[in-house]
């Protein structure tokens, strides 16, 4: 993704440009051995050699070139890429203690404010109180399986919304998983088809995706810039940051009123923020970070479900063998008398086949989330300076033909032991991440994608439009999603119809 109005800037910043570039050469050389990777130019090094788009490609192909643990600097940062999961396990699990820190974004902690969310905060005692906070209400199986209920209801609202208006479908998809995180995070329940304060959430998290998808902001890169006037040509970065850190501010700041004036009512739902709001003396700190934990639960938990989901519309669209074959397990299973739940999960292996598989195909965080180094350390005999930036190239990991066989397809039979074969590896254990950032939603994510998974699945046909095939095509940033593509939805058949119309009588 190309620079922000960067042109203009860049005349006047060239010399800043090259002392930074200078200076970070300097403090990181040169106690080699380092890790192999592509020979840079002086002082941008690879600057020019990694694409403004879908980055994950180029890192796979450099992983296929130069080994696991591929090397390589921007602008004088040492930068790293991990190719295979032992090489994630080895460096991300096994030295948690030092490669568990974020990389500071000027732009989306300094001039927006996302700080002291939990994906960018820094590793240190904040870090942990808004984990201990999150696994209070999502970091068990038990935990959320109390939300069973509520998933159902959503996801089976979602559904009549599909089948009124089908195009729209990744829409109605995320409108129900918003209500459901917003639920659980400040115990809100959706207002009608345009909830004001949906509206808000989602702006922002579309937001903070764009902000921290790799090279958007020059300012990232020459914190300096942060200086620079709104009005200097150039300087439209600014503008972004003023108004996007509104936006923040009103979704922090106004779902946390409501729930404190739900409390002073006596009518406040069991959440996040009540659980450690209510009945409590807090310092401003704690406060803030009981705020800033239910921000982060529905900034990380809301829209990646829905990218996923999306892209399980196109899985289902593209091979309509699975859709069928996780049909005939629901009509074996379940009939068609009744639309299927939690109770039935585990009786629906295919299903949760179909789960894992789209957690793979898809790989909607190609790269995760960065982790930064905190100081020197010297792994498998090659020297990593402390500043370093580890990237995790989880979607090279998730199509590496060495350990899926034919990684393009969607094919879920991967993820079951048919005829004594031994499954395929899970991809849980490389999409939700690695060592103290391992993703804390997990639990609900998987959840959220299975009630979605099987409520579709059990209701509707999804077919192609007649010579208009779609293919495996996705959008850019640090969160994918399908570009758009055209197909038909509709019940599958007149009793799914009949189910269809009965939750459209009660709501």
């Amino acid at each position: 993704m190309p620079y922000d109005n960067a042109g203009v800037l860049l005349p006047a910043v060239g010399a800043t440009v090259i002392a930074l570039a200078v200076w970070r050469l300097l403090i990181s050389r040169s106690k080699s051995p380092t890790f192999p990777g592509p020979k840079g130019y002086p002082l941008i090094g690879n600057l020019l050699d990694v694409p403004t788009e879908h980055e994950y490609y180029k890192f796979y192909e450099w992983g296929r070139q130069y080994g696991p643990i591929t090397s390589f600097t921007m602008l004088g940062q040492p930068m790293l890429v991990l190719n295979t999961p032992a090489a994630a396990e080895e460096m991300l699990d096994k030295k948690s203690a030092i490669y568990s820190d974020r990389p500071h974004l000027t732009m989306a902690s300094d001039l927006v404010g996302w700080k002291d969310v939990l994906v960018l905060t820094p590793y240190g005692d904040r870090f942990k109180a808004y984990r201990r906070m999150m696994h209070c209400v999502v970091g068990t199986r038990a935990a959320v399986d109390s939300y069973n209920a509520m998933l159902e209801v959503e996801a089976q609202k979602a559904a009549v919304r599909i089948r009124d208006d089908p195009k729209e479908f990744r829409e109605h998809i995320r409108k129900g998983v918003g209500a459901s995180i917003l639920m659980i995070s400040h115990g809100y329940k959706v207002q009608g088809d345009s909830d004001e304060l949906v509206r808000i959430a989602d702006s922002a998290t579309d937001q903070l995706n764009e902000i921290v998808s790799p090279g958007r902001f020059l300012v990232d890169q020459i914190p300096i810039l942060r200086y620079v006037p709104e009005w200097v040509p150039g300087a439209t970065f600014q503008r972004h940051a003023r108004e996007w850190r509104a936006t923040l501010t009103e979704l922090t700041e106004r779902s946390f009123r409501f729930v404190q004036q739900q409390i002073s009512a006596g009518t406040a739902v069991p959440s996040l923020v009540s659980i450690f709001v209510d009945g409590k003396s807090l310092t401003p700190q704690e406060e803030a970070n009981v705020k800033w934990a239910a921000s982060s639960l529905y900034s990380g938990g809301a829209d990646t479900p829905v990218s996923a989901l999306s892209a399980f519309i196109l899985a289902l669209t593209m091979y309509p063998d699975a859709l069928k074959k996780g049909q005939a397990e629901i009509d074996a299973v379940i009939g068609q008398d009744r639309i299927p739940g939690f109770a039935d999960r585990d009786q629906l292996p295919y299903i949760q086949a179909m789960v894992q598989e789209l957690l793979r195909w898809g790989a909607v965080a190609p790269l995760g989330a960065p982790h930064r180094l905190t100081r020197d350390d010297v792994h498998e005999g090659k020297f990593v300076p402390k500043g370093t930036i580890i990237l995790v190239n989880e979607w090279g990991m998730m199509h590496d033909p060495d350990i899926y066989k034919d990684p393009m397809a969607y094919y879920p039979d991967r993820h079951l032991s048919i005829d004594g074969s031994k499954p395929e590896r899970d991809p849980r254990e490389i999409c939700f991440g690695y060592g103290r950032r391992a993703c804390p939603g997990l639990h609900i994510a998987e959840s959220l994608m299975y009630i979605y998974a099987v409520t579709i699945v059990a209701l509707f046909d999804i077919t192609s439009v007649p010579g208009e095939v779609p293919t495996y095509s996705f959008t850019s940033g640090s969160l994918v999603r399908p570009v758009p593509f055209k197909c038909t939805i509709k019940p599958r058949s007149a009793r799914a119809e009949a189910l269809l119309q009965t939750l459209a009588d009660s709501r």
